[in-house]
């Protein structure tokens, strides 16, 4: 009993958390987009990263609330692992872009039932996500280097979409310590996502097969069907034949005779 209630507690907590995450996931990449893009300095730069910095805090509680109304502490925790990624590394400064972990962490939280619909959604608005918050961050920290070759945002954006595809051309790379860290994440997010894309697609034409094969069972058993009633009528029919003619044979003996 106390367990569904806990269990109970944590779903009504999402459901009045899950918009409001949302809002702050879209103001955190707003806000991070514009310090990036803007080269914010002074003031400015205070206001971005301040705002960025109560949104994770805001995250932060939403993990330790979530954990402690969890009917099962260690199988949430062990089952939220990426949560905790986005909670807890960007406590070290050079992995601050962690941070944006949050936003894919809200759209797989947007998309409910794993229904293949709500699958393709999920992919498609990360794919794109990644590919925007990568550009946006190995921009913020390789323009500045030594050596650098993403000093763009075209660039930035050329270099995610070939990351994230897997195609790798090599004509852009980052020189830095935190960009390749930018850049291994986004290698091992897009394997995950193509491998979502492709089940899915396997799924959508094997569920195509399957409802072309139950329509030609369907059609095949209503022919059997009506042969067998067919067949059936045809019985009958000889049956009263064969009664009638049973039936009027001793008349035609008797005049014979």
């Amino acid at each position: 009993m106390a367990e569904q209630r806990d269990d109970a507690r944590l779903r009504a907590w999402k459901r009045a958390t899950d918009w409001p995450l949302t809002g702050l996931a879209v103001v955190f990449l707003a806000a991070f987009a514009w310090e990036v893009l803007g080269r914010l300095h002074g003031a400015a730069r205070v206001a971005a990263e301040t705002t960025m910095d109560l949104i994770w805090l805001a995250f932060a509680i939403d993990y330790v609330v979530s954990l402690i109304l969890a009917p099962r502490r260690l199988r949430w925790f062990a089952t939220h692992l990426l949560d905790l990624a986005a909670v807890a590394l960007p406590l070290l400064r050079p992995l601050r872009l962690l941070r944006l972990i949050a936003l894919i962490r809200v759209i797989q939280q947007g998309t409910g039932s794993a229904l293949r619909g709500r699958i393709t959604s999920y992919a498609v608005g990360a794919v794109g996500l990644l590919t925007l918050v990568a550009a946006l961050a190995v921009l913020d920290v390789e323009r500045d280097a030594e050596g650098a070759t993403i000093t763009t945002f075209g660039n930035a954006v050329w270099w995610s979409l070939a990351t994230i595809t897997t195609v790798g051309y090599g004509d852009l790379a980052p020189v830095t310590t935190t960009g390749r860290w930018v850049a291994g994440l986004l290698m091992v997010g897009g394997i995950a996502l193509i491998g979502i894309v492709t089940a899915t697609l396997a799924s959508w034409i094997v569920s195509l097969v399957a409802e072309e094969t139950e329509e030609q069972e369907a059609a095949t058993r209503e022919q059997v069907e009506a042969l067998h009633r067919e067949v059936a009528r045809l019985t009958a029919r000889l049956d009263l034949l064969t009664q009638q003619g049973q039936a009027g044979a001793p008349g035609q003996d008797r005049e014979r005779s």
